[in-house]
């Protein structure tokens, strides 16, 4: 038996180093691609072969593996109505790409001792994130005093310790062969997000407000089937976790001249 096995050494995987003494025989695969936006087929072809090359070791070795995909507009696009896990409509290369992934991933393993859990992530928010992430930009735009806002744009946000806290029960609990959104279940308007950080940052910047285009529409994705197996520590969504997300991780962008 092994412990817990992160692959990557991202922002995703610093924060679920503190797993890897909890669960024996698991491997999350916390590498490869992250951003939505990315479209080159040599950034998708190199973590289709990490995926690939991750579940053949792990279907030798018997162990399970965690595949961190997208909940995001790029898999469910522009829904109104909550859409399940079963309710997948790709509209990017992005999309596509990962729902792909996940499908090989369940066959690759299918027949194998070993086994496997999709968890669908929305816009992961944390401490350590990248200066592009939509956390750090919006905190060092509104700092510089003036901010681009796309109007009309949503993003369900959730606190990377609530993705932490989902897998840890979820793999206490024995889940497994399933494919689960980790989301809070809001879609929140960027200009809300926007003047959330401006209120944390005492600040309020210039708006440069823009048509979202190809940024905008709203997702809101079901959560239900991540309740029901993990209980009070699924993401809460509403206005107040959106606060709580901002009281707690605005402060970790802050430029020093705002201290």
């Amino acid at each position: 038996m092994s412990a817990v096995e992160i692959v990557g050494r991202g922002f995703l995987a610093r924060h679920l180093s503190a797993l890897a003494g909890a669960h024996e025989d698991v491997t999350v695969l916390a590498a490869g691609v992250s951003s939505t936006a990315v479209a080159s087929p040599d950034a998708l072809a190199r973590e289709a072969a990490l995926v690939r090359d991750t579940a053949r070791r792990c279907g030798a070795e018997g162990r399970t593996l965690v595949f961190l995909s997208t909940a995001s507009q790029a898999l469910y696009g522009t829904c109104d109505t909550p859409a399940g896990e079963e309710s997948a409509a790709p509209v990017t290369p992005y999309g596509r790409h990962k729902l792909d992934l996940e499908r090989r991933l369940a066959q690759d393993l299918a027949d194998s001792d070993a086994s496997w859990l999709v968890l669908r992530l929305s816009h992961v928010v944390g401490s350590h994130q990248r200066p592009h992430q939509l956390l750090p930009a919006l905190v060092a735009q509104i700092a510089s005093g003036e901010v681009r806002v796309f109007a009309g744009a949503h993003r369900d946000l959730v606190d990377v310790a609530d993705v932490v806290a989902c897998l840890d029960a979820l793999l206490a609990s024995g889940t497994r062969r399933e494919v689960l959104n980790v989301a809070a279940g809001t879609p929140y308007a960027v200009e809300d997000i926007v003047r959330g950080v401006e209120r944390q940052l005492g600040r309020t910047a210039r708006w440069d407000v823009v048509d979202a285009g190809d940024r905008g529409g709203r997702t809101t994705v079901r959560v239900d089937r991540l309740r029901h197996h993990v209980g009070d520590h699924a993401p809460a969504g509403g206005p107040a976790y959106l606060e709580r997300l901002l009281v707690r991780y605005t402060a970790s962008y802050r430029p020093a001249a705002l201290v």
